[in-house]
């Protein structure tokens, strides 16, 4: 019935300006004038009949928060929906098919959650944890968002979250070559070093101790 009634307004006001157009009488000013007249009527118009429907509107964001993506090491990917319509969003779903079991190890959460309400003007957040099995260039895709626009409403919305886009996984062992402590290289360069720094003082320690025992010889005072 309201896409009826917009349909409804938006032909009357065609089939004015049809007739404004044709009539060769009215000056160029107001006819530029009754245009405007005419489209801030549609403008109202659709306004009127949208004020009736309350929908609620998602907006979902994917995000990854490491700086580093490294193989066998955690990535942590967030997920955020925001309800930015009139009315709450009923039986969401997030769904994200981009991480496959070839690919990647789920650490930690679901790939697939559901809430049952997100309330107008509400938030909600997901965080799953997942491990890269091997490196190289990853596109990360966007995840999909199912709903209810409204609890009186049996139609499903579909949408889609932000997409991060392509990534570089990084090889462990490059990584771990380039920001390791290297804790035991350290150690064994310590150990190396040892023979190096003690024969040198063990000769300065025996040379000073020789003439170190030597008496020094007293000069005769002469008569």
């Amino acid at each position: 019935s309201q896409v009826a009634a917009l349909v409804q307004c938006t032909s009357s006001i065609i089939t004015h300006t049809l007739s404004v157009s044709i009539n060769i009488s009215v000056s160029p000013p107001a006819r530029m004038l009754s245009y405007l007249i005419l489209a801030l009527a549609f403008v109202g118009c659709v306004l009127s009949e949208g004020e009736g429907e309350e929908r609620a509107r998602l907006l979902a964001a994917k995000r990854v928060h490491n700086l580093y993506l490294v193989e066998g090491r955690d990535i942590v990917v967030q997920y955020s929906v925001h309800n930015v319509g009139q009315a709450a969003a009923i039986n969401v779903q997030l769904t994200d098919a981009g991480f496959s079991t070839e690919d990647f190890d789920i650490a930690g959460g679901q790939l697939q959650v559901k809430f049952d309400r997100i309330a107008p003007n509400a938030n909600v957040s997901h965080t799953v944890v997942v491990k890269p099995k091997k490196y190289g260039y990853f596109n990360f895709t966007a995840a999909e968002v199912s709903y209810q626009p409204s609890e009186d409403s049996a139609e499903i919305q579909i949408g889609y979250t932000s997409e991060p886009g392509e990534g570089g996984i990084i090889a462990f062992r490059d990584y771990d070559r380039k920001f390791s402590p290297h804790v035991f290289d350290w150690l064994i360069f310590a150990l190396l070093m040892i023979p190096a720094l003690l024969v040198p003082y063990m000769m300065w320690y025996n040379i000073k101790s020789k003439y170190a025992t030597v008496p020094r010889g007293k000069k005769g005072r002469s008569d």
